[in-house]
């Protein structure tokens, strides 16, 4: 099945107005590459300055509320992104979970929310460096996936995974492609027994340290479906290279 590749950028707590040039160039650099879905995942504050600025280019929220209004301080809606213009957001990232300790049941409720809401969701999953090196990351992280799944009979592109080893984020260091690809593999079967058919159509991501030097040899490894960019999203001149690789591999 042609599931098509998508490159999400996660500015993380990164980007003021000054950085909305960033935004631009690339928007404007990513239309080169029609044939990839490109959106960038930028905080709350630049979301509606971003879409204003930038109308047709995929901007999405880094996280939602599972509730769609209440007394929630500091949250934000799935309506509340819709508003601000975005069309995605983030759900279940590992910077979630632990520092907000966002458990697999509020991760599914999130994606819920979002997908119920007209969003596009990126889930996240992934293990720490513990679960890896004793063995058990494909059991785990699989497991932490069926426990986020929410129930969705509808459009499988409107729902991608980000497959991210916790130990990889930021630090430079990338599992085997061996390794990605035995991951990969195991959500592939996990979504095709949650959904059937529809899960065949779902993307699954990696995230992870991914960089103009190693993306093309990850977008060659079967079921890899795009990435899940953090700090590499940052700039047009290290992103678009990314970008370009998931062009040349789908």
């Amino acid at each position: 099945m042609t599931r098509g590749k998508l490159v999400a950028g996660n500015w993380k707590m990164h980007g003021l107005a000054g950085d909305l040039d960033a935004v631009q160039a690339i928007a404007e650099g990513s239309a080169a590459h029609r044939g990839v879905d490109v959106a960038l995942c930028l905080p709350a504050t630049l979301i509606e300055r971003a879409v204003r600025a930038l109308p047709g280019f995929a901007i999405g929220g880094q996280d939602v509320h599972a509730e769609a209004k209440g007394a929630h301080t500091g949250d934000i809606s799935a309506a509340m992104l819709r508003d601000c213009g975005a069309t995605l957001t983030i759900v279940g990232h590992s910077e979630r979970r632990a520092d907000h300790h966002e458990s697999d049941v509020a991760v599914r409720a999130k994606a819920a929310a979002a997908l119920g809401s007209g969003l596009d969701v990126v889930l996240c999953v992934g293990e720490s460096r513990e679960v890896r090196e004793r063995g058990d990351a494909v059991p785990v992280v699989r497991a932490q996936l069926a426990a986020s799944l929410p129930d969705w009979p509808g459009d499988a592109r409107r729902l991608a995974i980000a497959y991210e080893p916790i130990w990889a984020i930021g630090t430079g260091l990338v599992p085997s492609i061996e390794d990605v690809a035995a991951m990969h593999a195991a959500l592939r079967d996990e979504l095709a027994g949650a959904y059937g058919e529809p899960g065949q159509g779902v993307r699954i991501l990696y995230g992870g340290s991914v960089k103009a030097s190693n993306a093309a040899e990850i977008f060659a490894v079967g079921d890899v479906d795009g990435a899940l960019v953090g700090g590499a999203s940052l700039t047009a001149a290290d992103f678009l290279p990314i970008v370009a690789a998931a062009a040349a591999a789908d």
